[in-house]
């Protein structure tokens, strides 16, 4: 269940800005009902990628500065217990886009080139029929800005899109309204090319006007114009950072990119090791201090208590992220790749300062936000999520009891406390409630629960393979 958040861990953590930011009025206070809305609530949803579990000041990093992510859960509540559904990029976002797991909706692995690994360099003839650039999310899916459109909503998308590069794949062919961005899984920071190849898009184009820009800069400029400009009306606003992502360039050390006046925020490195985490938490400074402008910017128009705040990371952190205390991390079916940073600010629902450590997914999003909306779900379309609004406000338990994971030959799943995973970094039966780390194998101590679990796994992949069928991996 929800709980209140210690006053000597958490605000000490935060000192004394969230408290002055509380009695100023940004944040509602305690016991205070909220003003009736005059509208459905706007969103703003934000997402980083491969940001680690404990790459927050308020998720107890003792190194990285993220004073506006700290005041954002000072204002609402930490989820300390939230999964994604798949441990990388793309799989994942389209999970939380369609409230679906992946093996539902089609999109159940990456949309990626293998060649640039080994320093190959495309010519765009040939990158015009790779993989990479023809694959997309089945058009069959619905998309939630879709769904949103039919209750009034404008959407915008700013930053990553990573479901499909060719025209019909596109974020205005899937409910979006505007979009500026890149379409693939990764770029260079400043040239926006992913290898060599342009990537960077303005609605359903391709565009070089921005080339040169540190990409954080732009996308919080986007959805500012965004904002602003709907400010009279609910929006939907989805900026995707692709900090603090590793930089996808041929030429130069493969790290993390962040402008100087960020990297001199940090000790200078004196290992290549050091070096690589200044630039990461460099990058998450940065993409922190335009969070807080977005923020600002909901003061100035006045909606601040009208807008459901969401932040995320799109699967476990890498390149030097910190998944502390879980294990493992990015592409691996340990906690530390499904696991993530989650932050709700709720005006009115979910009450200051607090932290839930309920099992939660990014799949409940998706229904969540319906609700909230006043948008009805897609008819005929099963969803793998919950509205889990009252569990954000500490009302109710999750209804989640079970998730579970598949990446090709690697598996896992929780059901209730229980974790399984049967992979290519390790396996084991572990027991969350007492064992977040996943250090201690109990498969041998508790043949009949591994077998639960497993049975639990089994029933659910039938499920899975029985549902309707979807492109691009799916034979049919």
């Amino acid at each position: 269940m929800t709980r209140r958040v210690d006053r000597r861990g958490f605000v000490k953590e935060m000192g004394a800005g969230a408290a002055t930011l509380a009695m100023s009025g940004l944040f509602p206070a305690l016991g205070r009902p909220a003003a009736a809305p005059q509208r459905p609530p706007s969103i703003l949803l934000i997402v980083s990628d491969d940001q680690g579990y404990r790459d927050l000041g308020c998720f107890g990093s003792p190194d990285i500065q993220t004073p506006n992510l700290d005041r954002l859960a000072g204002g609402g509540v930490r989820l300390t217990s939230f999964y994604v559904a798949w441990p990388a990029c793309t799989p994942s976002r389209g999970a939380l886009l369609t409230g679906r797991y992946p093996q539902r909706n089609g999109t159940y692995d990456m949309y990626r080139n293998d060649k640039p690994d080994y320093g190959y360099k495309y010519p765009p003839e040939e990158y015009a029929v790779s993989a990479e650039a023809i694959l997309g999310m089945d058009v069959q899916e619905v998309l939630l800005p879709r769904v949103l459109k039919q209750a009034g909503y404008s959407s915008g998308l700013y930053g990553k899109w990573d479901l499909g590069m060719l025209r019909r794949f596109l974020p205005l062919q899937r409910g979006f309204d505007d979009f500026y961005g890149f379409v693939n899984t990764g770029i260079d920071y400043y040239t926006h090319e992913r290898y060599g190849v342009p990537s960077m898009y303005r609605n359903n184009g391709p565009t070089t006007e921005d080339k040169g820009t540190y990409c954080t800069h732009l996308f919080k400029r986007e959805a500012l114009r965004f904002i602003g400009e709907h400010k009279d009306r609910p929006f939907f606003c989805d900026v995707a950072f692709n900090a603090p992502h590793m930089a996808s360039t041929l030429d130069g050390p493969k790290t993390v990119q962040a402008p100087d006046e960020y990297l001199k925020r940090y000790p200078t490195p004196k290992t290549a090791r050091e070096k690589t985490r200044a630039n990461y938490m460099a990058a998450v400074t940065c993409m922190d201090d335009a969070i807080g402008e977005l923020l600002k910017r909901l003061d100035e128009i006045g909606q601040s208590d009208n807008t459901v705040v969401i932040f995320m990371s799109d699967n476990g952190g890498a390149g030097g992220g910190d998944n502390t205390p879980l294990r493992g991390g990015k592409s691996q079916m340990f906690e530390g790749g499904l696991r993530v940073p989650c932050i709700v600010r709720w005006p009115g629902v979910v009450r200051p300062g607090t932290v839930c450590d309920e099992f939660l997914t990014a799949m409940d999003i998706f229904p969540t936000l319906c609700r909230a909306a006043g948008a009805p779900p897609p008819k005929g379309v099963i969803l793998d999520g919950f509205d889990v609004a009252a569990v954000l406000a500490g009302k109710e338990r999750s209804p989640r009891r079970e998730m579970f994971w598949e990446r090709q030959a690697d598996r896992a799943a929780r059901v209730g406390r229980w974790k399984w995973v049967e992979s290519a970094r390790g396996r084991g039966l572990f027991d969350l409630s007492t064992d977040i780390g996943e250090q201690r194998d109990l498969s041998e101590e508790k043949p009949d629960v591994l077998q639960m679990v497993r049975s639990r796994f089994a029933a659910w992949k039938t499920q899975m393979d029985e549902a309707e069928p979807r492109g691009p991996f799916r034979n049919f």
